[in-house]
Parts: C-alpha cells; structure tokens; sequence
C-alpha cells in the first residue's frame, strides 16, 4: 500500500509542518556533511512553490542527554538552510509554547520557521501526545520526510499524524518506493549483499529475504561465523558462538530451498586489527592460526561479480571487509563497482555500505542510496515503521 505524498495535500495558504532528518555532523559549530539536508530540500522548496504555503520545520540533532546542549542547538544549521533553500528562515528560540506559537502564527508566505532540537524535551522519544498534540497546533498539515528516523514512534514522527492531515515527503516516498519494489516484488534473479560484524544484528535480513533472493553473498566479520559452522577454521578471526547454530539452521534452509550463499573462498588477512597491519593473502578458505581474516580474496571477489553481473535486483547492506582501513578496503571497492555496473535496480542500506559507495564515490551510479541506517534495516528485516505506518492509515 503506497502512503500518501504531499502532492496529495491541499498546501494553499498552509502552514506546513515538516519532519526532516537534519542530523548532521558538525565540528566546532559548522558542518562538515549537509547531504541530509540537501536529500530534504526538493520537498521544502516544492512546499515554499505553493500559493501561499509556509514551512515550520523540525529535526533532531544528536543525542542531548541534558535539557539543552548548545552544541546540539539547531541554531547552527539556520544559516546554512537559509542559503541552500533560498528563503527566510527565522529560528525558534524553543520546540514548542507561547513564543514560538506567535512565529508560527505570523510567519509569511514563502518563509520558514526552524524548530530547536525536538530531542531538548523528553516527551519527544515518549511519544507524549500532549507534547504531539503542541507541535501539531504550529501548522495546518503535517509531512513526513524524515525516513532515518521512520523507525522510531516519536512525537514528532507518529505522535503528531493523529491531530493533522499527514503525507509523506518526497525522500520518504522514494525510501518506501524502493523497499516495497525490493521486498513485495522484486524482479530476478535478486542478489542480497550481506556484510557487517556481526550475525546478530543481520539474521533477521537474511530470514526477511530468504524467500525472494536466488543469491546471498555473505561477508564482513558475520561470514566467518558461518565459515566456523562448516568446520573451517577462522584463525583469530571474529565469531559468535552464540549463533553457531542459527547460521547452520540459515545454510540448511538457502540449500533445502536452492538458494546459493557465496561465503568466502580466500581471504586477506593479518596479525592484528590495526590500519597500519601488513595484509597477507590466503588463498584458501582457512584462515591460518593466529591470523584474522581482514577482507575478501579475488576468487570470492570473482564470483560475487558473476552474480552480480546477470542480477535484476541487487540489495546490498553492509561492507566485505575492515574497508575503513584503506589496505583491507579492496573486497568492498570492488564489490560496491560491481552494483554500480549491474543493470537492474540497485538498492544500497545501512550506515556502513553508504559509507562505503560514498568513500568510492559511487552514489550517482547506485538507483537508491538510503538516508536511514536503522530505518532500512528495519524496513529490510520486514518489520513495520511507525513513521511510515502512520502516513498509509
């Protein structure tokens, strides 16, 4: 079921409070990333382009863990969104109350009201409908285009949709386009990249995807648990013992099924876990003793892109290898060259391969690039996000 946008709301004469992700890392008070909010900026400026139409806008910024961290004041970006949205912005001295009602209330046409930091006040991670109810008295209509934060049921993501008319924006639309595509009906053969440290954290993804992947390509730190459960042996490298027996119930199910799952089949290791150690390569799928496997070999390389290659769908969430160490970075160079080559949808998700297709420079070549860490790993593991569940009602 596809949520409403804000191409179905009435935006004339409105205020139109919106939800972004303007999370953004900053160093002594300017920022050094502004890619999120440049990813909210075509649903602001469609907004400010409606007869009429104002923009009161919110995010959080950080994790305050007192009331009010002037470091994590939304103040620091106003500047910053008056010059790439081209409009007025006027910044609110607090969330919500008496003074900024009145800015709500006598903003002009074209201009914008920039929120503080929702997360100053506790309520906001509450879900407090009293608090829900304040933010949505400031506008006529509400947007959601904050899909990193989709997966939390926040006063300012779920709370507010019950007081106001609400629609997704256009990012948030495009998060769900994507996904939906992926996860209801994904064209094949469908390839699913799996990588990260741990498989606590990706197996409920690989049983979302089980069903709909024809290949499973596992690696990162994750693999060599899998590796340990065929009676390899993994050297130094990390494993769970804890889930030895849940990555063989997972390799049971693929084969009964006739899913192929490329694990590694030759490694780049080292004596320890440091940038500046000496990358070996082990041409075996062993891992010697007192080595950990740092990155993936040029045959597992070789048969990925194999796979890759003939691929109408390509999921990919989470790196090869230690790719931030540039010596052990290879595996994953290659394989994120390999989606951006592949001729079907590519759907990259989750903090560390975006991190990745940005270090390689490879996003304008990928069909979406997630916005959200937590978020699309949710959304991929099948589980229903409070943000965009209230904008399908």
């Amino acid at each position: 079921m596809a949520v409403k946008t804000v191409r179905d709301l009435d935006l004339k004469n409105k205020k139109v409070l919106v939800r972004v992700d303007f999370n953004v890392p900053l160093k002594e008070g300017k920022i050094t990333d502004d890619t999120r909010m440049q990813r909210a900026l075509p649903t602001l400026k469609y907004v400010l382009e409606q007869e009429g139409a104002s923009l009161i806008v919110m995010s959080h910024l950080g994790r305050p863990s007192t009331d009010r961290e002037p470091e994590l004041s939304m103040s620091q970006l106003s500047g910053h969104l008056a010059e790439i949205s081209g409009a007025k912005v006027v910044m609110a001295p607090d969330v919500v109350g008496d003074e900024v009602k009145a800015l709500a209330d006598n903003l002009n046409a074209g201009e914008i009201l920039l929120l503080e930091n929702t997360r100053y006040y506790k309520e906001e991670k509450k879900n407090d409908p009293a608090f829900a109810e304040k933010l949505a008295s400031l506008g006529d209509v509400y947007v959601n285009d904050a899909f990193g934060t989709a997966h939390r049921a926040h006063a300012s993501t779920e709370g507010v949709t019950k007081y106001l008319p609400s629609a997704a924006g256009f990012l948030m639309e495009k998060e769900c386009e994507f996904f939906d595509k992926v996860l209801e009906n994904p064209e094949k053969p469908m390839v699913a990249i799996i990588g990260g440290a741990k498989v606590s954290s990706k197996i409920s993804v690989l049983e979302s995807l089980l069903d709909k992947c024809d290949t499973f390509v596992i690696g990162g730190g994750m693999a060599y648990t899998f590796l340990k459960t065929k009676g390899k042996s993994i050297g130094n490298s990390l494993f769970e013992e804890d889930y030895l027996e849940t990555a063989e119930s997972f390799l049971k199910k693929a084969e009964a099924q006739g899913t192929t799952v490329i694990l590694p089949m030759d490694h780049v290791v080292a004596s320890e876990f440091s940038e500046s150690a000496a990358p070996e390569a082990v041409d075996s799928e062993d891992v010697p003793e007192g080595k950990l496997a740092m990155d993936v070999g040029p045959k597992t390389v070789e048969a990925v892109k194999a796979k890759i290659a003939v691929a109408k769908t390509v999921v990919w969430n989470g790196p090869m290898g230690v790719f931030e160490f540039d010596a052990f970075s290879k595996g994953t160079e290659q394989v994120a060259n390999f989606v951006a080559d592949c001729a079907g949808t590519t759907v990259v998700g989750g903090g560390d391969s975006v991190a990745a297709v940005n270090k390689f420079n490879l996003g304008d070549k990928i069909d979406h690039v997630s916005t959200g860490g937590g978020a699309s790993l949710e959304y991929l593991e099948g589980k229903a996000l409070p943000g965009v569940v209230a904008l399908k009602k």
